[in-house]
This record gives C-alpha cells, sequence and structure tokens, in this order.
C-alpha cells in the first residue's frame, strides 16, 4: 500500500492520507533524525506533529523528499486534536 502512496497512481491508495508522525517513523527516522535531515530543530518537529504550527510551503517540501512521500497525502493537523476544558 505504502508503495502505491508513492507512485501517486489514480487509484484509491493516491487518496490515502498519512499522519505527520506516522510519515515519519515509516521513513524510520526519529524526531532528532527528521529534524537535522529537514533543517529545522526537534521541537519544530514536535510542535508541527501536534499541530501547534504548520510547516510552511519549502518545509513541506522537505518533508515530503525527506519522508519519500507526495505531500498531498501527509495530513497536516491544523490544531491539537486534545480536548480542551473549559
Amino acid at each position: 500500500m505504502v508503495a502505491n502512496i508513492r507512485q501517486g497512481g489514480d487509484d484509491m491508495a493516491s487518496l490515502l492520507r498519512i499522519s505527520l508522525p506516522a510519515a515519519r517513523v515509516n521513513a524510520g527516522l526519529t524526531q532528532e533524525q527528521a529534524a537535522e535531515k529537514i533543517g529545522v530543530t526537534r521541537q519544530t518537529i514536535i510542535n508541527w506533529e501536534k499541530g501547534k504550527v504548520a510547516p510552511r510551503v519549502p518545509e513541506m517540501y522537505m518533508i515530503s523528499n525527506v519522508y519519500d512521500i507526495p505531500q498531498e497525502n501527509i495530513f497536516i493537523p491544523t490544531e491539537s486534536t486534545k480536548s480542551r476544558v473549559q
């Protein structure tokens, strides 16, 4: 299935999206290794994965290349998924 996502075919597999942390793990990288390859800090990776901050276009390009997954197949959260108590 991952091979189909990477090929970006027109079938259902090309419509699948993977979370940012799962994409990193599938690439076999720790947060520290990913940060080094992308050129950011580990805290930046953590913030992206938690949805506190969204990567900009140049960073998404690097993420896509480093994780070997098309940008359109990577799900980027826009805010934390944790419940908020008020």
